[in-house]
């Protein structure tokens, strides 16, 4: 299933998860693996500095895996279902796991990349002073 995440970075928590991502380790030991990685890379900041991003998860309570190596960053704000769940293959049972590959996510991800600035832009490293 498809989840819309709006969550706000932790307080002093942006240097740690500029690491995490910059070294590959922002996710490690989940059973989600790169996927982590890949959704910090589409995920989008509003003008709040708000992330918003498109999370697949196939947990009974929506990121129940997820969770605890996103809260180690982030206060999660709201986690929704992105569309439909009968129109879900997975969640109606027409083809299992379907959402590894399928085409749900990069539409969500498009529409989401028309808002708002890259995510990523908003952990850069703050300018040195002179």
């Amino acid at each position: 299933m498809r989840y819309l995440v709006k969550a706000r970075v932790k307080p002093g928590a942006a240097g740690a998860l500029r690491a995490a991502i910059a070294d590959g380790t922002l996710g490690r030991g989940s059973i989600a693996g790169d996927e982590y990685l890949h959704d910090m890379r589409e995920a989008r900041a509003g003008e709040d500095g708000v992330a918003h991003w498109v999370e697949t998860c196939f947990c009974r309570v929506p990121l129940d895996e997820e969770r605890p190596y996103w809260e180690q960053y982030f206060e999660l704000l709201s986690v929704r279902d992105a569309h439909a769940r009968r129109n879900c293959r997975h969640e109606n049972g027409t083809e299992p796991w379907a959402c590894c590959d399928c085409d749900c996510t990069r539409r969500l991800e498009a529409r989401l990349g028309q808002t708002g600035r890259p995510f990523l832009e908003t952990l850069d490293p703050p300018a040195p002073t002179a």
